[in-house]
């Protein structure tokens, strides 16, 4: 790991509250998704990709998203005409109050884009980046003023998924956290904001374990692909939405609590149910996830399964009561 210091500046921009323009560089699934998210907020965005096609995929995205969004209660202002998509990274960035990178997962065109980012946004304003696998510190080697560099880590959709994990690399200022952290809240998110930088984020290690089992699962002939999933959306999963692991088994302890569970199941951990090595992905095993998936999509296309995801997340947020607030009312 490097050995910098964090850098002492702290972000010169606005305040999280006042932020009005945000850029989004990357418009693929996540990039598009913070668009249609950021948009549905009230704010202005400007968007960049490199791809020739960047601005018809975007604004197909954007109005695929708009009726869940619309569900959810916009934000004063808010509209799809209020995206503008540059030719150039460069145009994108020149008058953003924050920066949102959603380039594809691979290290060395990270490093250079948020070199290029740093180079090109204005001196104080925040730059985050979507990374689902990278530590900061990792990424943030070849920008100047790479104490304004963060991980703001979503999830899949990011315009309905209200997590966000904010974690600074080695360079980063304390500073430049705190206010990612709050903008988010601002903008509708929820916000774990870490304290040290964790392989695989929190909640990616959490799905990843799950994954893991998933595919040896199907692997070994032991369960289909339909199974695997009914056994979480009818089973742990309806308890997760609103509680999650650790209180769950807390509860399993009875009035005993954790201390109770932990007494009582401890030995049952070093039972060899879990295989977490990640299995050989095989031609096998990849046909049977994907014909798996087809067989359990039941002649639905992916357009309609997105629209089903999305309404489900809609009504466990409304049933929970946790759908995301506006911009103007200041958080979640």
């Amino acid at each position: 790991m490097a050995t910098h210091a964090p850098e002492s500046v702290a972000p010169e921009g606005v305040a999280p509250e006042d932020v009005r323009r945000v850029a989004c560089v990357g418009a693929g699934v996540i990039g598009g998704g913070w668009v249609a998210h950021f948009l549905a907020r009230g704010y202005d965005v400007t968007a960049w990709d490199p791809a020739p096609d960047a601005e018809l995929r975007l604004r197909r995205l954007v109005d695929a998203a708009w009726p869940a969004l619309t569900q959810l209660g916009l934000a004063d202002g808010a509209s799809r005409d209020r995206l503008t998509v540059t030719a150039t990274l460069e145009e994108a960035v020149a008058d953003a109050e924050f920066v949102q990178e959603s380039a594809p997962e691979k290290l060395d065109l990270k490093r250079d884009l948020l070199a290029r980012l740093d180079a090109a946004t204005p001196p104080g304003v925040v730059i985050a980046s979507s990374t689902s696998g990278y530590p900061m510190t990792d990424m943030q080697t070849d920008a100047g003023g790479a104490g304004r560099l963060v991980v703001g880590h979503p999830f899949n959709p990011p315009y309905l998924i209200p997590l966000v994990e904010v974690v600074g690399g080695v360079r980063t200022t304390a500073e430049a956290v705190a206010w990612a952290g709050r903008f988010y809240e601002v903008a509708g998110k929820s916000v774990i904001t870490m304290d040290r930088e964790v392989p695989g984020f929190i909640a990616n290690r959490l799905q990843e374990a799950l994954w893991r089992e998933a595919l040896h699962m199907v692997a070994n002939g032991e369960a289909t692909v339909k199974e695997i999933d009914d056994s979480i959306t009818e089973g742990p999963g309806l308890r997760w939405a609103f509680m999650g692991p650790m209180l769950t088994f807390a509860l399993a302890g009875g009035e005993g609590g954790m201390a109770h569970m932990l007494d009582h199941f401890g030995p049952s951990l070093k039972s060899p149910w879990t295989r977490l090595e990640a299995p050989e992905l095989d031609k096998t095993l990849y046909d049977a996830v994907v014909s798996g998936c087809d067989e359990a999509a039941a002649g639905r296309t992916i357009a309609d399964l997105v629209a089903e995801r999305d309404q489900g997340v809609i009504d466990v947020l409304r049933a929970t009561g946790r759908l995301p607030g506006g911009r103007k009312e200041g958080g979640k």
